[in-house]
Order: C-alpha cells, then structure tokens, then sequence
C-alpha cells in the first residue's frame, strides 16, 4: 500500500466540505465567546468601534480600513487562543519553546491593536483617509 501525504481526515469535498467547515467555524467562535475573555473583549472593542464611527462622524472612506483593522485583531486573537491551546494541550509543564509559542502569539495580537490605534488615531485627528 501506498503511503499518503494528506491527512485521512480531509476525506469530505464540494458541498459538504463547506457544510461542514462553516460547523466547524461557528463551533470555534463559540467556544471562543465561551472560554476566552480576551476574544470577548476584542469583540466587544469592535463593537465600540463601530458605534463610534457613527458617533465621531469619521470620514466613510475610513470605514473599510477601521472594520478590516478590527476583524483583522479578531482572527489574530482566534490564532493567538488556538496557539495557547494546543501548547497546553502538549503539556502544561514550563519549557523555552512553549514560552515562545505563547510569547509570539501575544506579539502579533500586540501588533494588530497597535495597528488598530494607529488607524483610529489617523481616522480621527488627521482626516488623513
């Protein structure tokens, strides 16, 4: 027999690969909403957000770059959780590359909201979009 490079679990296609990736996305959000207090507080940022492009009148040309900058730090926060989790899935025991691991997850959720208040500060006090 033949040794296959892909995985056996990746057996479903067309239709009910999509079916069965949106369970699957909506099964994570949800266990994100549920465990993850720092997704939740992402998700709340991004709600604020929003309300305040209404609020603070910001140009709508801005609109689009402000939502992709929010989405954007959700989906680095749902890769940072996904990180954490199967680092402590491996063993909750302290080692360098488990710390690295983590470490580097937090740096790019660091990045995005950084990215993030540079985009609102641009938004409100330059007009710059």
């Amino acid at each position: 027999m033949k040794p296959s490079s892909t995985s056996p679990f990746k057996g479903k296609r067309g239709f009910k690969r999509i079916v069965n990736a949106t369970h699957y996305s909506m099964s994570g959000l949800q266990m994100a909403w549920q465990s993850e207090s720092a997704f939740r507080q992402i998700c709340v940022l991004g709600l604020l957000g929003g309300i305040m492009l209404v609020v603070l009148h910001i140009e709508k040309s801005a609109w689009p770059i402000i939502a992709a900058s929010h989405f954007f730090c959700i989906a680095v926060e749902l890769l940072n959780s996904g990180i954490e989790a199967a680092v402590d899935h491996t063993s909750l025991e302290e080692h360098p590359l488990a710390k690295r691991a983590k470490d580097l997850g937090s740096a790019a959720q660091s990045v995005c909201l950084v990215n993030l208040a540079v985009v609102w500060t641009l938004s409100i006090f330059n007009g710059l979009f």
